[in-house]
């Protein structure tokens, strides 16, 4: 089955009331019948004869240690099923420990021929990241995704690869099979593990790395082009899942620029493992799918829903008290935080229109017409 059929198919049995397993029951044959206006039902009832088969594929990727779930297991990430809803993928195959798809932190995505000092950044942030016990989220592509998760992985830290092809194969990597058995690396895919590469597969699976992360760093992308940017576009004006960042050092290039105009924010290069803690989590959205026609039509003062929401409400209550334009600097100070958190929720108020950001030195105040003392 496609995935938009077994997407009507969900729907039906979850209006029923009823299972996927209830398609093998007493009555089966009847409800079969009843898929009829979206599935063939003698297609749909040939599927479910097919229960040797599938016992003996279980059987092989379970002997190369590799599990499947369907969003229908309590096994199932909570992350992807509470985020993507329908859309998360019926079935997920992995290896290694998936309690780390729940443990959110910092999905890591640029292209895959980059060069070395972008490579070598990318593993910085990945160091960074394992340091401050935040997991990395990446695609497992060489360039720079494999080089975000190595970094964490050589640092000691914990690292979730969404992988578009061979699942078999990387399960059965040299240099995977030790860090799978210590719990330290996990990786999945919504595709059979024997399948190949498909560009389709690869843009595909960008939406469940932003969905199993706090937020989102593009360290590189192609203006317009390639599976980074596409799932980048994707976050920033469909999902909207998580904060999506940019590299904002060195020759950040058209694509991450095009990604700024889009909605964007500038990665504030956090020093420390509580920098980076307060980056990822100063503006991570409440779970759950968020379209276009989805999106309350809320102030920037809306109640906040979580508790990175709440500390963000009271951070912004705190500047509207300020009388007289202020750097980033300054707020820093006055707020006890560090400058990268500082600039991060200035550039934050400056977005929403709530504060105006002045030039030569940079200061911000009260945006006109916000009807707010900054």
């Amino acid at each position: 089955m496609t995935q938009s059929e077994y997407k009507q198919l969900a729907r039906f049995l979850r209006d029923k009331h009823r299972q996927p397993f209830d398609l093998l029951g007493s009555d089966a044959v009847k409800l079969i019948t009843e898929c009829q206006s979206f599935i063939d039902s003698d297609r749909l009832e040939r599927l479910m004869a097919r229960g040797f088969l599938l016992a003996q594929a279980i059987e092989g990727w379970q002997a190369r240690a590799i599990w499947v779930v369907s969003r229908a297991d309590s096994e199932y990430p909570r992350r992807l099923k509470a985020r993507l809803r329908d859309d998360s993928p019926p079935l997920l195959y992995g290896c290694g420990d998936a309690a780390i798809l729940d443990t959110g932190g910092l999905a890591v995505v640029g292209s895959r021929h980059v060069g070395d000092v972008l490579v070598q950044y990318a593993e910085g942030v990945g160091r960074l990241a394992a340091k401050a016990r935040r997991t990395i989220v990446s695609g497992g592509a060489r360039g720079i995704d494999q080089a975000a998760m190595r970094g964490a992985l050589e640092a000691r830290g914990k690292a979730a690869g969404v992988v578009a092809d061979s699942l078999e194969r990387a399960a059965l990597d040299r240099e995977h099979r030790n860090l799978l058995m210590e719990g330290r690396l996990v990786l999945i895919s919504p595709y059979d593990p024997a399948a190949g590469f498909n560009v389709g597969h690869a843009m595909q699976r960008n939406k469940l790395i932003y969905a199993l992360a706090d937020a989102a760093l593009v360290v590189s992308a192609d203006y317009e082009k390639g599976g980074t940017w596409a799932g980048a576009v994707e976050q920033l004006e469909r999902l909207r899942l998580v904060p999506v960042y940019v590299r904002s050092n060195g020759e950040t290039g058209r694509g991450l620029d095009a990604l700024r105009r889009r909605g964007a924010l500038p990665w504030p290069n956090p020093l420390t493992p509580e920098e980076l803690v307060q980056t990822v989590a100063a503006q991570a959205p409440p779970e759950g799918h968020a379209s276009d026609r989805d999106l309350p039509q809320a102030s920037p003062a809306a109640a906040p829903t979580t508790p990175a929401e709440e500390l963000f409400a009271k951070v912004r209550s705190l500047l509207q008290q300020m009388s007289t334009p202020k750097t980033d600097a300054e707020v820093a100070l006055e707020l006890g935080i560090s400058k990268s958190q500082a600039k991060a929720w200035l550039q934050r108020l400056v977005q929403e229109g709530v504060l105006e950001k002045l030039p030569r030195p940079t200061r911000y105040r009260s945006a006109p017409g916000s009807g707010r003392l900054f």
